[in-house]
């Protein structure tokens, strides 16, 4: 079959095909906006969405973060009737384990402005903690921070309701179609180049993840995302395995595990990962993971292991999103950068950045998310909860 010829206008170009970007179509094309096309590199969720670990959660340490992942539960929890696709949902929690005083006073405060914005988190200790997840070690933990409403599911399934609500409501969604460059006039982006021909656009949105930076440069709009390997691994089939296990986290390693079918998914970052885009699987990571289990969940040393994966964040230099409209060119939007939140926050942003193209204002105030707070001194606060 032939590649899908592209229009010769769109009212919308989003450039992504991710959970972000199949969001953002999604929500322009139910509120009425016309011509929305979508393009996308390869095929759509090929980049970071379906590497993602699928976690979903509003236990952060900041209002936006928070508001963003509250409202983004609350989507996916009816994800099965808006947009209308099963997507294994488990709210089974996020569990995060705490070992260092300085962690268990920081989560406090956290708990305490999630819990006046409406999320149920709460403090428990450790007794409590190894009940919820038997299988860790409590030794050195201190406390631990539950968020029962959070949990995991599966990306891929994320990316194709909002592909195929999207496609209902009248967009065009277009994969294998790269974006070569922009004719950026009169401070306002005109027309969209590809590999397969040129697109006017009335605007155009950057939903390209890690490959945002080059994106934001064709449209004079500087998007400061890094593009930094992550790698999962997964369990053989356990036979004891509990039949709920909360994502739980040893916040002091970064060494994560939640239930994945009859196993485990395992994962941690690397701190000595180099920048770039390499997406290639490797074990080298695998010695530190160990060391990691061998501390916190020291019966999972002995549980064989299968396949694993390597993906992509979109890391700014606070490790926080990008959301919001050019100050340069005023038809470009922009929402990336999430450095491991853009699955988890996909509904919202999607919401988000409808209202920004339609004039209206957003349900959280997204201005401290400019891409220009890196150059006007006013980074947001560093949020703490990487996973």
């Amino acid at each position: 079959m032939p590649p899908a010829a592209l229009p010769a206008h769109a009212e919308v170009v989003v450039v992504g095909g991710g959970a972000v970007g199949t969001s953002i179509a999604f929500h322009l094309a139910e509120a009425g906006v016309t011509d929305v096309v979508l393009l996308e590199r390869g095929e759509l969720g090929q980049g970071s969405t379906c590497k993602a670990a699928g976690g979903v959660r509003a236990q952060f340490s900041d209002q936006i973060n928070i508001e963003l992942g509250a409202r983004s539960l609350e989507a996916f929890a009816r994800f099965s009737q808006r947009p209308g696709q099963e997507i294994d949902l488990h709210r089974v929690g996020y569990l995060f384990l705490l070992s260092r005083p300085e962690d268990v006073a920081a989560f406090e405060r956290d708990v305490t402005l999630q819990n006046d914005l409406g999320v149920t988190t709460r403090m428990v200790d450790i007794t409590e903690a190894a009940r919820l997840a038997p299988r860790i070690s409590t030794d050195g933990l201190l406390a631990a921070a539950f968020s029962p409403d959070d949990g995991h599911c599966t990306p891929e399934s994320v990316v194709l309701g909002y592909a195929t609500a999207a496609r209902r409501e009248g967009a065009r969604l277009i994969t294998g179609v790269t974006v070569t460059g922009m004719d950026v006039q009169g401070a306002e982006v005109r027309t969209v180049h590809t590999d397969r021909g040129s697109i006017a656009a009335d605007a155009v949105v950057c939903a390209a993840g890690a490959w945002s930076s080059a994106i934001g440069a064709m449209a004079d709009t500087p998007l400061p995302v890094t593009p930094v390997k992550r790698q999962v691994v997964f369990t053989e089939p356990l036979a004891d395995l509990e039949p709920t296990v909360p994502f739980t986290i040893d916040f002091t390693t970064s060494f994560y595990f939640h239930r994945e079918g009859r196993g485990l998914l395992l994962g941690m970052s690397d701190p000595d990962q180099e920048p770039g885009f390499d997406y290639t699987y490797t074990e080298d990571w695998l010695p530190r993971l160990g060391d990691a289990m061998a501390r916190r969940a020291p019966g999972l040393l002995d549980v064989g292991l299968t396949d694993g994966w390597a993906g992509l964040y979109e890391v700014t230099p606070d490790h926080n999103a990008l959301i919001g409209r050019s100050s340069t060119v005023g038809n470009l939007l922009y929402a990336t950068g999430f450095s491991g939140h853009g699955f988890l926050q996909a509904p919202a942003v999607g919401e988000v950045v409808r209202d920004l193209h339609l004039d209206r204002a957003p349900f959280v105030d997204v201005a401290p998310l400019s891409a220009d707070r890196f150059t006007d001194g006013s980074p947001v606060r560093h949020e703490s909860h990487i996973v």
